[in-house]
């Protein structure tokens, strides 16, 4: 047996290197890959709730109420973005997500306050979401617990010692998800991250199999346009995702009690559109890749940002806004929109319009890019 040899390990070294240099997606992938998770994490991965959207809905504007919502405020856990005047638009804006919480003090609260009456406010917040329900449950309990507590302090010194009546009660409602069950809210998005990976990954390899097969040059040389063969081949995996999509729906739904409270309709037709969106975004990476294990590679670091950015794992709004704007850029984030608001709240197109026009707007950018990349592999 010879012994080793630096010349040959040398040789091998220098082999390597160029390979790595010659694929370039992968050495992008090994390079950027760490950074980006790096920051991601960094920012993404917060379970600490904060700003939390909120509407008030003030019935009796006076020092003592603008008093109560500086108090919420002021925790930086409660963010006012909304003041309504009715409960049909706290419904809405709880609907299509502009808000998370509503605040809504009644017209008799000065008035009962000043007689030493007990004031009551009330809280609706959307349960869709349990961490965020909880943390704007368990704060606002307290908030108006200190509130009482001050109030009942300034009676006793102006009025000399009484007994300790609460002053301030509130009346928590949690909306959609009463008993806030954290599997009410995460299989709805496992559907949608399920469906996701599934379709992206068949389409990432189909072309990229094309070329490892020798086939592609045949298919250049027929009379078939780009945009023919590509959605030749994307329409075969709507139907074997489509029917995925229904087994895992059916699983959801049996096994682990979930209930569709909305249109099983809408759900099917917005379902459909989001499969095509992800095989769209794999025929797209088959452009790029060059092989199958490239396709891959580059289908995966596609999945864990997806997973971070959409709001699947962590809430988006506690992220840096140029996070979320990122989240923006990911069909992912517009299709948990989607299915939570079905599944959990109930709501229609009218609330979920400007996430179908999202998805809308990704199948397009991707299905352009991916016909011009293809074109420009052809000349």
């Amino acid at each position: 047996m010879s012994r080793f040899s630096p010349a040959r390990y040398w040789s091998v070294v220098k082999k390597e290197i160029i390979q790595v240099k010659r694929d370039r997606p992968s050495l992008a992938i090994a390079l950027a890959m760490p950074l980006m998770m790096l920051f991601l994490f960094g920012y993404a991965v917060n379970t600490d709730v904060s700003d939390i959207k909120t509407a008030v809905w003030d019935q009796s504007p006076s020092a003592y109420s603008r008093e109560l919502v500086s108090q919420l405020e002021n925790t930086r856990v409660f963010q006012v973005v909304a003041h309504a005047g009715s409960y049909s638009e706290i419904e809405a804006m709880l609907d299509d997500g502009s808000a998370s919480v509503a605040l809504v003090i009644p017209p008799d609260y000065v008035r009962k306050r000043d007689r030493g009456e007990m004031a009551e406010v009330q809280m609706l917040i959307d349960g869709s979401d349990p961490n965020i329900a909880r943390t704007a449950s368990s704060n606002a309990q307290l908030i108006v617990q200190n509130n009482a507590i001050t109030i009942q302090e300034e009676r006793m010194q102006k009025q000399g010692l009484g007994p300790m009546e609460p002053a301030v009660e509130l009346d928590t409602r949690v909306l959609f998800n009463p008993n806030m069950e954290s599997i009410v809210f995460n299989i709805p998005g496992l559907i949608g991250l399920i469906m996701q990976n599934v379709t992206m990954i068949l389409t990432a390899f189909s072309l990229v199999r094309e070329k490892e097969r020798g086939t592609m040059e045949q298919l250049i040389v027929t009379p078939i346009r780009p945009l023919e063969l590509l959605l030749g081949k994307i329409t075969p995996y709507v139907f074997i995702g489509f029917f995925s999509f229904c087994l895992v729906l059916l699983l959801g739904t049996a096994w682990f009690g979930v209930p569709v409270k909305g249109s099983a309709a809408l759900l099917v037709s917005l379902s459909v559109l989001f499969l095509v969106t992800t095989l769209t975004l794999g025929i797209f990476i088959s452009t790029v890749a060059r092989t199958q294990l490239q396709a891959m590679q580059i289908a995966f670091a596609f999945i864990l940002p997806s997973v971070l950015l959409s709001g699947f794992m962590f809430p988006r709004e506690t992220m840096p806004v140029v996070i979320q704007w990122l989240g923006g850029i990911v069909p992912l984030t517009y299709f948990l929109e989607i299915l939570r608001g079905i599944f959990l709240k109930g709501v229609g197109l009218e609330a979920l319009w400007k996430d179908m026009i999202g998805m809308v707007v990704f199948f397009l950018l991707m299905i352009s890019v991916a016909i011009l990349r293809f074109r420009k592999k052809i000349e």
